[in-house]
């Protein structure tokens, strides 16, 4: 079968994506995001530390079904199975953001308690294996774990988001984070119990992706990348 070619404004996308994921604190040495090309391929960013891809990184296409191809991290499987079984989705962020993963070391996630974490609603699931996503079964048990979700936290070992854009998957990543930020201090306030959204209604007349909402965040995380070409 015959891969499709990205072009130079999709691997920039990734390579920008990866960047932004790096910048906002939410990736380190590990990480990795893509981008849906086609409803059997992705494109997958390079496997080195997202903060560092440079303009000469060019990622992989990877097939949605099939074997990994090689030099491609064991964890891509998570996008392979999460394309496969939401083909609404375009874009996913496998990133590890620290407020998260202290909540996960409790065996919590972020609730709806705020703006941003309304998208989340009721409550962000948890894939329960601690061990690496490294294996075919390990990254079904985290697509399934989604489910439906638009976000899902894999264990101690960070979150996947995934949205129907990259774009948007990146904006998800920094408001679950931006949960994880409130539902820590709600915690050590001792107000656990609190609920904002009365109804599930209210939480998804919160949770609009209308006036600019991802085009406002995508500026404002992407800003001074070293691929904007807007001074």
């Amino acid at each position: 079968m015959t891969h499709p070619t990205p072009t130079p404004a999709q691997e920039q996308l990734v390579r920008t994506t990866g960047r932004a994921l790096a910048r906002a604190g939410l990736a380190t040495a590990y990480g990795h995001c893509s981008l849906r090309l086609d409803a059997a391929h992705f494109l997958v960013c390079a496997p080195r530390p997202m903060g560092l891809l440079t303009p000469q990184d060019k990622g992989t296409v990877v097939s949605v079904n099939g074997p990994l191809p090689e030099g491609v991290l064991g964890e891509v499987r998570i996008h392979q199975q999460v394309y496969q079984r939401r083909p609404e989705v375009n874009g996913i962020c496998r990133f590890f953001p620290p407020h998260v993963m202290a909540l996960s070391a409790m065996k919590l996630t972020p609730s709806a308690r705020h703006g941003f974490s309304s998208y989340f609603y009721p409550q962000v699931p948890r894939w329960h294996d601690t061990a690496l996503v490294r294996n075919e079964a390990a990254a079904v048990g985290v697509a399934d774990t989604l489910g439906q979700a638009n976000a899902v936290v894999v264990s101690v070992n960070g979150a996947v988001t995934v949205a129907d854009s990259i774009q948007k998957a990146l904006v998800l990543a920094w408001f679950l984070e931006d949960a994880g930020r409130v539902e820590n201090a709600v915690q050590a306030a001792g107000h656990s119990d609190t609920q904002i959204f009365d109804t599930a209604q209210q939480a998804q007349e919160r949770a609009t992706w209308n006036g600019g909402i991802v085009e406002r965040m995508w500026d404002y995380l992407t800003h001074h990348d070293i691929e904007d070409k807007h001074p």
